[in-house]
């Protein structure tokens, strides 16, 4: 696989999303990475609302069979969901299993006008029907379940892709 630069994958996405979204548009990122890649959209696209973040440990349907993440995250909503424009962020779209508990969550704090999700990346192999209304890149071949990419930021802010061996 080529390397991904991260940072331009961010100024696609960008540019995907500028025509569609109003000053009013909410995004929620889901912990860790999307939390970071919301953040920067928030402040690239000129949004009023500030961006809100989501951790999904306990809304997971696998939960019982793969445990608490070892360090959950709070969620934060600081915007009313009722009625409102969301874009949930997430970093790289896999199984679609963590997008559905996002949504879930989502709904426990109201009732949204509309939902859309925002990635990076789709890595392919979905299991439920899941698909993203702004992705940077899709990869032309799914990877396979033993790697994964995970987005980390650095001291800077900077924003960078690894492709991890499980």
């Amino acid at each position: 696989m080529q390397s991904l630069d991260a940072e331009a994958l961010c100024k696609t996405l960008v540019e995907q999303m500028r025509p569609h979204v109003s000053p009013a548009t909410t995004l929620v990122g889901i912990h860790t990475g999307g939390v970071w890649l919301a953040e920067r959209l928030h402040r690239a696209l000129g949004l009023s609302q500030p961006p809100g973040s989501i951790d999904v440990s306990f809304y997971r349907d696998d939960f019982g069979s793969k445990g608490l993440h070892p360090q959950p995250k709070r969620t934060e909503i600081p915007f009313t969901v009722e009625g409102a424009d969301v874009v949930i962020v997430d970093d790289v779209l896999y199984t679609g299993r963590t997008t559905r508990a996002a949504i879930n969550e989502l709904f426990d704090f109201g009732r949204p006008a509309r939902v859309d999700l925002a990635v990076l990346i789709d890595r392919g192999g979905r299991e439920l029907p899941i698909a993203p209304r702004y992705c940077a890149l899709t990869l032309p071949e799914p990877l396979p379940a033993n790697q994964s990419l995970q987005l980390e930021a650095g001291a800077t802010g900077e924003l960078t892709l690894r492709l991890i061996d499980a």
